[in-house]
């Protein structure tokens, strides 16, 4: 056995030893989404992609890059650092406890927010900051205080977008001299003290009620429109049912008056006595009204004297349809339509 071991055979083992060590050592395997800083001799040379690749052992080493985790327990963030040789390239979440910041109105808030990052350049985020995750989550907390510091309590809480936005904007540029890109910033919760807390509730009610005041007197104000709406138009309707009604009755009286004076004859006379007697049947249908309310009634001189002229009217000539028929006789028409109607009558 020991003349097999040949001095030759033994440097030839050495060397196959030698040489499956550092292949390896030197064979590297990069996984999907990863990436490895490579440096030579202390300095960078270049970085490993995804897939199989050789370094040489002694040589060339990857360069870890410092990373700050936060652990949630209960209500409580407990931080875990560790040295990474693989830089993950997907896009990562920060959920950092919570800061107290004081907005404008001087009201001190604690807020949880997110941050989701992404490395773009390995190289950058491996030399040109220490701990790249630590510079990330103290930025976003200065930017966080600097953002709603300028701004109130109510408007905090309605436009969380718009603080969103601000961090995001204010942190691209000097995280991108990390090569880290900032996809988004979420605020997620906001808590503050209980005497604010109930100051609110109290605003909040008030705010209901008066709400609900306004409605009320809303819809009051359309009640009370629409009612003068539909008075007006009653009104109007009204007033125009009486302009038809005392124009037809005018026109009635017209009428009678042209029938009785084409009857009786067209003479001076003749119109002053018919207009007395339709005065005076005004006046007969106005005492009933006038006698309603009280138990004297007052007539004027001159209404007694009309009524006088219409009894020795109706004493002389009869009523004014007398008058028409005696008219019509002294015409010619006695003979067939008078004496029809006497026999009739």
């Amino acid at each position: 056995m020991l003349t097999f071991l040949t001095p030759g055979l033994v440097i030839s083992l050495i060397f196959v030893i030698v040489g499956i060590f550092i292949i390896a050592k030197g064979l590297v395997i990069v996984r999907q989404s990863e990436v490895m800083v490579i440096e030579r001799l202390g300095s960078f040379n270049r970085i490993l992609e995804s897939g199989v690749n050789i370094i040489i052992p002694f040589i060339e080493r990857p360069r870890p890059i410092s990373m700050i985790r936060y652990i949630r327990m209960g209500e409580e963030y407990h931080p875990v650092s560790s040295d990474e040789t693989r830089i993950d390239r997907r896009e990562t979440v920060m959920d950092f406890p919570g800061q107290p910041v004081v907005t404008t109105d001087n009201v001190t808030v604690n807020i949880n927010g997110a941050l989701y990052y992404q490395i773009i350049d390995p190289r950058r985020a491996v030399y040109e900051v220490a701990n790249m995750s630590q510079a990330v989550e103290v930025l976003a907390k200065t930017t966080l205080r600097s953002v709603v510091g300028k701004m109130e309590l109510d408007k905090l809480f309605e436009s969380r977008s718009e603080v969103n936005n601000a961090i995001q904007a204010e942190m691209e540029e000097p995280a991108s001299k990390w090569g880290v890109k900032l996809t988004r910033v979420e605020v997620q919760d906001i808590s503050m003290p209980e005497e604010v807390e109930e100051a609110m509730r109290l605003q909040m009610a008030a705010e209901r009620r008066r709400r609900a005041t306004v409605t009320e007197a809303e819809g009051e104000k359309a009640a009370a429109i629409a009612m003068a709406q539909g008075q007006r138009e009653s009104a109007i309707l009204n007033a125009q049912g009486d302009k038809e009604s005392a124009i037809l009755r005018a026109q009635g009286e017209q009428e009678s008056i042209r029938l009785v004076l084409s009857a009786i004859g067209d003479t001076e006379e003749n119109k002053q006595t018919v207009i007395g007697y339709l005065l005076g049947q005004s006046y007969i249908k106005a005492l009933p009204t006038m006698a309603k309310d009280g138990e004297r009634v007052f007539v004027p001189y001159e209404s007694s004297a009309l009524l006088g002229s219409m009894g020795m009217f109706r004493e002389l000539a009869g009523s004014p349809e007398d008058a028409v028929r005696h008219a019509l006789q002294k015409d010619g028409l006695r003979g067939g339509v008078v004496g029809s109607a006497a026999s009739h009558g």
